[in-house]
């Protein structure tokens, strides 16, 4: 076997292959856009460069067939707010052999070690933590845009080399044609005609105001745990950028109380239902395929990321914004399942609102940390 670094057309063409031949016979695989993934090893389209940086490699057998790759990352902001200065690795796929799996490890971890780091998390993104996180341990079905898929096989791969949990992330699954809890429906009632209560969705044409609000909420709201850190404007406009395409703002939801921004939540329709005919090629007919999925439109949605002040985190305004999705999207009757995807296995507060809106097991990933021997 003989490993490369990517640098020319030939080896980003074999990264972006490699996943291709490993998962051809999965019918539950979909095919990340290959512009999605090319867009986080470009400094132009990826803001985290500058702050860090990122390296991809892939693995040929003795005849020259691809047959694994990963990339390492540093994000220098949050590398060292650990005990261990930790780096990254992520896209891996690789066929069964624990062999392969060892020399891209070693790979990765030898760079990383270069780099100053003494620990590795992985399977994570050179990005926010809302897409291509986690290892998939369990609820091997169709996964929602920017949900990393794998083979059950690789959490052994993960476990021989010596990688543990370093924490898990739980996905839900919320019918919804189902009405809400009871008790959930009395409290988002209440909420939504609280005096000075105010709930709007995204407005496109007042966008930077909208994203100057997220960013407020969203680093107050998380910046009590560990190792976290502040995110910035311009990643939140790079992040809607992407999501211009798909996204209805009418999914998109903020609370505020007294004119103060307090809590939002982001829904996207499930964008793998219209670029799963696609396999990763977004070219002129790539574009019109897309088009008539998007016209068709698709029956799931996904909550990308929720967030709440802190001084506001009991007062049930998460509540009031499921109430306000629902009025907009059981008339249209298109949608017919929304995932809450993902949160850690940290975050009772959050994990205690997919259970109060009624909502089932859908799946389980794992950030995987290794310590360095």
């Amino acid at each position: 076997m003989i490993i490369k670094e990517v640098n020319d057309k030939k080896t980003r063409k074999d990264f972006l292959d490699v996943a291709r031949k490993i998962y051809a016979d999965d019918p539950n695989w979909v095919c990340p856009l290959d512009q999605d993934i090319e867009a986080i090893f470009n400094p132009q389209k990826n803001n985290f460069h500058s702050h860090g940086k990122a390296i991809r490699w892939v693995l040929y057998d003795d005849n020259g067939e691809s047959i694994g790759r990963i990339a390492a990352f540093v994000n220098e902001k949050k590398a060292y707010t650990f005990e261990q200065p930790t780096g990254g690795v992520g896209f891996i796929e690789c066929i069964d052999d624990a062999d392969a799996f060892k020399l891209l490890f070693d790979t990765g971890k030898e760079w990383l070690k270069a780099q100053g780091m003494e620990a590795m998390d992985g399977p994570i993104n050179f990005g926010e933590n809302d897409t291509f996180w986690g290892l998939l341990l369990e609820g091997f079905t169709h996964p929602s845009y920017g949900m990393n898929y794998h083979k059950p096989y690789y959490k052994k791969h993960f476990k021989d080399y010596g990688f543990d949990v370093f924490f898990e992330q739980i996905t839900n699954h919320l019918d919804i044609n189902k009405p809400f809890p009871e008790r959930f429906t009395k409290i988002a009632e209440w909420v939504s005609k609280k005096e000075g209560y105010e709930f709007k969705h995204l407005d496109a044409k007042k966008f930077d105001q909208f994203a100057q609000d997220f960013v407020e909420i969203y680093n107050d709201g998380w910046k009590e745990h560990p190792n976290f850190v502040p995110i910035k404007l311009e990643t939140v406009r790079e992040s809607f950028e992407q999501m211009k395409l798909i996204m209805d703002p009418k999914l998109i939801w903020f609370a505020y109380v007294n004119g103060e921004p307090a809590s939002f939540v982001v829904i996207l329709p499930d964008a793998n239902l219209m670029i799963k005919p696609l396999k990763g090629k977004l070219d002129f007919i790539g574009k019109l395929k897309f088009l008539y999925y998007k016209w068709k439109g698709v029956n799931r949605m996904r909550a990308v990321v929720m967030g709440t002040k802190q001084k506001f985190q009991k007062h049930g305004l998460e509540s009031a914004m499921f109430i306000k999705l629902k009025e907009y999207v059981l008339p249209l009757k298109q949608y017919d399942e929304l995932e809450l995807s993902w949160v850690g296995d940290f975050n009772d507060k959050m994990l205690a609102i997919h259970s109060a809106t009624g909502s089932v097991f859908g799946k389980r990933h794992a950030t995987m940390r290794y310590i360095f021997k």
